[in-house]
């Protein structure tokens, strides 16, 4: 497991982060990254909301709403964290949690 520091961009809410050698959108990529394990936000690690949302899509019947909601709650866990908790050991890249 890795630790990815976010970097900031002081003008916008971007926040990025190096993955594979570049830079990549948290909000865009991390949040829909099988790797991503979770966002750090103090001395805390919280799970990926996204990952329980999918692992409850298959179990329930409404995955729009569970997955919009995820990604709005990871979004709030990004803007007060500080980095991506990222099981890519392999450096592999990001790698979609809905594909196979």
């Amino acid at each position: 497991m890795k630790i990815l520091e976010f970097h900031r961009d002081g003008a916008s809410d971007r926040v990025k982060v190096a993955c594979a050698g570049r830079e990549v959108s948290v909000h865009s990529y991390c949040g829909y990254c099988r790797h991503c394990a979770g966002v750090r936000v103090g001395k805390r690690t919280i799970p990926t909301p996204q990952r329980q949302a999918l692992s409850g899509v298959r179990l329930s019947g409404s995955p729009d709403e569970n997955l919009l909601n995820a990604a709005m709650m990871f979004n709030s866990l990004v803007r007060d964290g500080t980095a991506i908790e990222c099981e890519d050991d392999a450096g592999e890249g990001f790698r979609s949690m809905y594909g196979r």
